[in-house]
């Protein structure tokens, strides 16, 4: 495995460090969400047909889900 990956190809349950963002149109919302480089984020769930993936974030305990197109513009390393 590549020491990072896009969090679209990270496995259910596994948990991500993430490191950085693909796209700079991109962080102000992700940050809002609670996405941010040192984040650590749990696959919970990957809807089928590319649909959304249901993440949680580790630091506030939230769930929430996210396009997989936005998803495969987050590195990640995982932990």
């Amino acid at each position: 495995m590549h020491p990072y990956n896009n969090l679209d190809k990270i496995e259910i349950g596994k948990r991500v460090s993430v490191i950085d963002f693909e796209s700079l149109a991109l962080p102000a919302k992700f940050y809002e969400l609670g996405f941010f480089p040192g984040s650590i984020i749990e696959v919970k769930y990957k809807a089928p047909f590319n649909g959304p993936i249901c993440l949680k974030i580790i630091e506030n305990d939230t769930l929430i889900a996210i396009r997989k197109s936005e998803a495969r513009l987050i590195i990640t390393k995982e932990i």
